[in-house]
């Protein structure tokens, strides 16, 4: 146990690495770094004209709509 706190430990099983064992602050660390990833692509997504949830869906049923009515 010692030792995934300093270092990563891989799990390996039939010669292949199945696992990585990680501390639990790393873990965290890792954790806050991909939030802090997702919220910058938010972001960015929302600078380039995100549409945003409720768009979205009526931009899609509009599509769907055009399609049924084109296969009637």
């Amino acid at each position: 146990m010692e030792t995934v706190l300093q270092h990563p430990i891989s799990i390996i099983k039939s010669g292949r690495e199945n696992a990585v064992l990680l501390s639990r602050q790393r873990y965290d660390e890792l954790q806050n770094l991909e939030d802090r990833y997702w919220a910058e692509r938010a972001v960015e997504a929302e600078k380039n004209g995100y549409l945003g949830q409720e768009k979205s869906l009526e931009f899609l049923a509009k599509g769907m709509a055009k399609d049924d009515s084109a296969s009637s």
